[in-house]
């Protein structure tokens, strides 16, 4: 939980009680430090991190992670919204249930891909993103994440997104609604790169649920679920 000082790092929190001031000195000095205390603390630090992205990457990762998940669920764009009610009313609103199907679909099949990308920003860590880390807000850990992952990712995704477009139909289902609508009278909608819409939102919906899990670890003892972290960071 954030306290009147207006933040807590989720290691700070699990640490047993004293000061915070000398909580933030403690942990600092055991990663900066040398030996095996500064290495176990950066270990478990990464550990942490490790258990966050797999959990988020594991929720996602599986058949409805972003269709059931109304925090992630992909959406038809904002443009449909202006001419939604009216392409419902022509009865096609199947359509647009199968293109929302199709694009959940598709990052489904593309989170898996995330989780090496994520290993690798974790490896490459330094000791200032650490600090970083552990003197920013509830999501530092996140936004560290988006800053080095997020080109390597939009790349990854592309093609499993394009390929599973093409294979449920998304695409063809696309050209086709767009042939229709530019034919009704009153309704006009702009061709929309759909595998990037779908590609961005996938990575928007892969973020939120890495924030998710780095929350549990900065409040919930029980989610320090190995001797290392429970050793390092305390808790049962």
């Amino acid at each position: 939980m954030i306290t009147s000082t207006g933040r807590r790092t989720f290691l700070v929190a699990a640490i047993a009680p004293i000061p915070a001031a000398a909580q933030l000195d403690r942990i600092l000095s055991r990663i900066g430090g040398k030996g095996g205390s500064g290495d176990k603390t950066s270990g478990g630090l990464k550990e942490a991190l490790s258990i966050g992205i797999t959990n988020a990457v594991g929720i996602l990762a599986k058949p409805d992670g972003y269709f059931k998940n109304e925090a992630v669920k992909i959406l038809l764009p904002k443009s449909f919204k202006t001419v939604e009610t009216g392409l419902k009313f022509a009865g096609m609103g199947g359509v647009l249930d199968q293109l929302v199907l199709g694009m959940n679909r598709a990052a489904e099949k593309a989170a898996p891909l995330a989780k090496n990308i994520f290993v690798d920003a974790i490896k490459q860590m330094t000791f200032t993103d650490a600090k970083n880390i552990l003197t920013g807000g509830n999501t530092a850990a996140t936004d560290f994440f988006k800053s080095t992952t997020t080109d390597k990712l939009t790349t990854a995704f592309k093609p499993p997104v394009s390929e599973a477009m093409a294979e449920v139909g998304v695409t063809k289902t696309y050209n086709e609604f767009l042939g229709r609508v530019q034919k009704m009278p009153l309704l006009r909608l702009e061709k929309l790169e759909l595998d990037n819409y779908v590609v961005g939102k996938a990575l928007d919906g892969l973020f939120y649920m890495v924030g998710q899990e780095e929350k549990k670890i900065r409040t919930d003892p029980a989610a320090r679920v190995t001797g290392l972290l429970r050793e390092v960071f305390g808790g049962r």
